[in-house]
């Protein structure tokens, strides 16, 4: 694999305080030269299942040896634990609590550190509540400046990663089963049905007492009416045409959806 020169970063840190830029002066003291990409800091607080979802969708646009460190981690301090995973196609760094799930569900794992060995961390002790700039950001950036992933910690087994605890989809006689894996910001329910699924038929979405016929775009029903649709990420995804379907429809993360055909 090329040596990758190339850092992207997710966190729930927003742009209002110092954490995000100080993550970035973190990595530029180890590497001046390093190329930073957000890919956003503003998932929601602690949501881990939002950032798996957006670091799942992120990664296949990114080149072969693309760092990704991704930094939602309500367990900061705990016993959870600090890992570095290398992929078919890059790295990831972040806590061990799902948030990297979703793109080992994609692509396959290669080996996994604990980040243990604190040559890479920033300091020896470092803060019971910052891990973000203490351990994952000087991490992530002796990786992307090409140190192995085996020098970071001790390795684990790949199956040992946390998996994050949302309802498989599934294929039943009468259509698929999954959930909402994902809110965006327009409120459009992301489920974890692939697109693949419904291509070529007349389907509809059943959620709780909702039926939701399946279109093609959002304006293949009057303003304000619901819509199902492959979404641009290609997942099954209900949404209001120019409205919010997370607030007009009341749907929850994690709810149960249903595709059938008709």
């Amino acid at each position: 694999m090329i040596s990758p020169q190339l850092l992207t970063l997710l966190s729930d840190f927003g742009l209002s305080d110092i954490y995000v830029g100080v993550m970035k002066g973190v990595i530029a003291r180890i590497n001046p030269e390093m190329r930073v990409i957000d890919l956003t800091h503003q998932i929601p607080p602690q949501n881990i299942a939002a950032a798996r979802f957006c670091l799942m969708s992120a990664c296949p646009y990114f080149p072969d040896g693309t760092v990704h460190m991704a930094v939602v981690d309500p367990g900061v301090g705990s016993t959870r634990r600090a890992v570095a995973v290398e992929f078919a196609h890059g790295f990831l760094v972040a806590p061990d609590n799902g948030i990297i799930s979703g793109v080992l569900s994609q692509s396959r794992a290669i080996r996994a550190v604990e980040l243990t060995n604190p040559q890479y961390w920033r300091v020896p002790n470092p803060s019971y509540t910052f891990h973000g700039r203490d351990i994952f950001a000087p991490c992530a950036a002796h990786l992307a400046s090409g140190v192995p992933i085996k020098n970071l910690g001790r390795e684990i087994d790949i199956d040992s990663l946390v998996e994050l605890n949302l309802p498989k989809c599934c294929y039943i006689t009468t259509g698929a089963v999954g959930c909402i894996q994902y809110i965006d910001i327009f409120g459009n329910l992301i489920t974890n049905i692939p697109g693949s699924y419904v291509e070529g038929k007349t389907w509809h979405i059943v959620v709780g007492n909702l039926k939701i016929k399946g279109g093609a775009t959002y304006n293949s029903v009057p303003i304000d009416s619901a819509i199902a649709l492959v979404g641009s990420e290609g997942w099954v995804e209900i949404a209001i045409n120019r409205g919010n379907a997370q607030q007009q429809l009341n749907i929850q993360l994690a709810q149960t959806v249903e595709v059938g055909a008709g």
